[in-house]
């Protein structure tokens, strides 16, 4: 027989401790939530014009124009279009290299595809690659040494006609 007095007296404690041991773990889970940071968001970065990019023809005839942002440094180059969830048609990025010599692009950490065209000092198209492949980290080699790249939505090349061998001008803000 259990005795009443001790069970009147050890149930409630026994019922406190199991509503704070609860409580507790409902509340670690929920603070754990709210300060994780473990799981990184990166916000798709904004498109800021910096200049202007003029595709050509072979007798430098403007084929089309575009805003670029301009990849100048190490760092903005490296990031190039990363994160980037979108942009618009008449939208693209132009590296800048500080010598000319080959260059491989790849995809890692890009979210959409793209026309990666590779030109020379000369401004002059040596190479195009059309729509890549997002996340791909196989090397797209320029095959010759360039000073520039112009990065564009995959199919731009094709919508209006910019080829290898074309070029390009460019200004900057």
């Amino acid at each position: 027989m259990i005795n009443k007095k001790w069970f009147l007296s050890v149930v409630p404690a026994v019922m406190v401790m199991a509503a704070f041991m609860f409580t507790s773990t409902v509340c670690k889970k929920t603070d754990e939530v709210k300060i994780d940071t473990t799981k990184k968001v990166v916000k798709s970065p904004l498109f800021v014009k910096q200049g202007e990019v003029y595709f050509q023809d072979k007798g430098r005839n403007l084929i089309r124009q575009i805003d670029v942002e301009i990849a100048d440094s190490d760092q903005k180059r490296h990031l190039g279009l990363m994160f980037r969830e979108n942009m618009d048609t008449n939208q693209g990025m132009l590296f800048i290299f500080p010598k000319e010599e080959e260059q491989a692009f790849y995809m890692k950490n890009t979210i959409m595809p793209l026309d990666i065209i590779f030109i020379t000092s000369q401004h002059q198209i040596v190479k195009i690659y059309k729509h890549t492949t997002p996340y791909s980290e196989k090397d797209l080699p320029s095959n010759k040494p360039i000073l520039y790249v112009v990065e564009v939505n995959a199919g731009f090349s094709d919508r209006f006609g910019v080829k290898e061998g074309q070029y390009i001008d460019f200004r900057r803000f």
